[in-house]
């Protein structure tokens, strides 16, 4: 609420936890379908939590790969600020301290803050054109579009979406996942990217080289544009010709798209 109410009673309703964390069709918690994961592909607590140091890792790892994503934004205040960089990356992480937190959504259960996405802010943007305009123009395109696909899934396991989307691309595109040199797939929570490894078989030394959700937050409505971003200026800084950027959504569905790296002229 940023203003008083007027006389009278007003009910409030959490609009992050309504709109962004909550299933609005089987009444779940996004960590609560992780849970269903968990169960459902026998996914261990450390096999989570080791996950989720990994992320952390990288993306202490990949800070300066990242920096060319990053516009600074200058934040006005009495003494102002400019942010360069991600602020929710925690390169100390230990295994330890990861195995000391308390599950979040199920008693007895294994989805903690620490194996599950971070709620954080954040904005992408990206400009989409065809190739004939962008070259008319002047402009170096960082990738092309191969190929995209959706699928749907049950709600209550809403975190496998990327499952059937990423094969209806692969099939649309009349590609293989051995053809993909890098996979960026949303870390919603570490049970759902294992459980989407466990599925599509695909090495890990390919899969979110400088962070993922875990590590670097998931800004809820933009993380796909950030994904995509960091896929494309990955395959450019590493000469890789395809990739694969990926996430689950709530409501049970799965998006896919496959990226091309164009040449720099």
């Amino acid at each position: 609420m940023r203003t008083g109410y007027r006389m009278g009673n007003a009910t409030v309703y959490d609009a992050m936890y309504r709109d962004g964390l909550l299933d609005p069709l089987s009444g779940l918690l996004m960590g609560e379908t992780a849970e269903n994961l968990v169960d459902r592909y026998d996914i261990s607590r450390d096999e989570q939590d080791a996950f989720a140091l990994e992320s952390q890792r990288k993306a202490a790892s990949g800070a300066d790969a990242r920096a060319a994503e990053i516009v600074p934004v200058e934040v006005p205040g009495r003494v102002a600020i400019t942010v360069t960089e991600d602020e929710h990356p925690r390169p100390e992480t230990t295994l330890e301290g990861l195995a000391a937190l308390t599950p979040v959504f199920r008693e007895g259960g294994s989805v903690t803050a620490g194996n599950s996405a971070g709620l954080t802010d954040g904005a992408a943007a990206m400009v989409l054109m065809s190739e004939s305009r962008a070259r008319s123009e002047g402009r170096e395109p960082l990738a092309r579009i191969a190929g995209m696909s959706w699928a749907g899934v049950p709600p209550e396991i809403m975190g496998i979406g990327p499952v059937p989307a990423t094969m209806k691309v692969l099939e649309k595109t009349g590609l293989s996942l051995a053809d993909i040199d890098l996979v960026e797939i949303n870390e919603a929570f570490a049970a759902q990217v294992i459980a989407c490894e466990r599925e599509l078989k695909f090495d890990r030394d390919r899969l979110n080289l400088i962070g993922g959700g875990i590590s670097l937050g998931h800004p809820i409505g933009m993380s796909g544009a950030r994904i995509l971003l960091s896929l494309a200026y990955q395959m450019r800084a590493r000469g890789a010709a395809l990739g694969l950027a990926t996430l689950c959504i709530s409501g049970g569905q799965g998006l896919a798209v496959i990226l091309e790296r164009t040449e720099q002229r």
